[in-house]
């Protein structure tokens, strides 16, 4: 999730299923990641656990902090960094200066509290330059994940911290935020969403 501007809601394709072609990075190093901007069909598809959380994963979220800091996001998910897993790194205060505010969330299940209770809010997306869009989301969240260490941990979330979980975890599922929009709003940036797939390069 890119740092937000200010307080401002299905995409063009579902998530892809197990039985599709997979696409990122399995085992990763570090190295192979990089930022995947849309319409990177790693984007799109549901990630796999993570077995273990070893140095290896250890290093790769490392490497997505690092990521996420410079393109200037308060949140990442593996995905965006090209690894098929479901891991995801937040940092609401969006500055490495302040790691206390570092949290890696790996094999999350997030229970949303109140599904009637929702605020809107506009939201970025580094995989999504230049688009931005005021989505509606349940306000508080419950969290189950394993740390960055491996251990594991329960939280429950709300305001932006809660807002980032869910546009994160989305993510892992292959949903970006058009997804979560009404039609006319998706129409709004369907023009700006050409423009990406114009300049992607797959192998950039």
């Amino acid at each position: 999730m890119s740092t937000p501007s200010g307080p401002g809601r299905k995409s063009s394709n579902p998530p892809e299923g197990d039985s599709e072609a997979r696409q990122g990075h399995l085992r990763p190093s570090p190295e192979d990641l990089r930022l995947r901007v849309y319409p990177d069909p790693v984007l799109r598809q549901r990630c796999r656990p993570v077995e273990v959380v070893d140095d290896r994963v250890q290093a790769c979220i490392d490497r997505m902090f690092e990521l996420m800091y410079e393109h200037q996001g308060i949140g990442l998910a593996a995905p965006q960094a090209g690894w098929d897993a479901r891991v995801f790194v937040i940092n609401v205060i969006g500055s490495e200066e302040e790691p206390d505010g570092q949290m890696a969330f790996v094999n999350p299940q997030v229970e949303l509290i109140d599904r009637d209770e929702r605020d809107s809010f506009e939201e970025g997306c580094l995989s999504l330059p230049g688009i931005r869009l005021d989505v509606e989301r349940p306000m508080k969240v419950r969290v189950q994940a394993l740390d960055r260490e491996g251990n594991p941990f329960t939280l429950e979330a709300e305001d932006l911290f809660g807002r980032c979980i869910q546009h994160e975890n989305d993510h892992l599922d292959g949903i970006l935020i058009p997804s979560r929009v009404s039609t006319l709003r998706r129409m709004a940036v369907r023009g700006k969403l050409r423009e990406l797939e114009e300049e992607w390069n797959p192998n950039s």
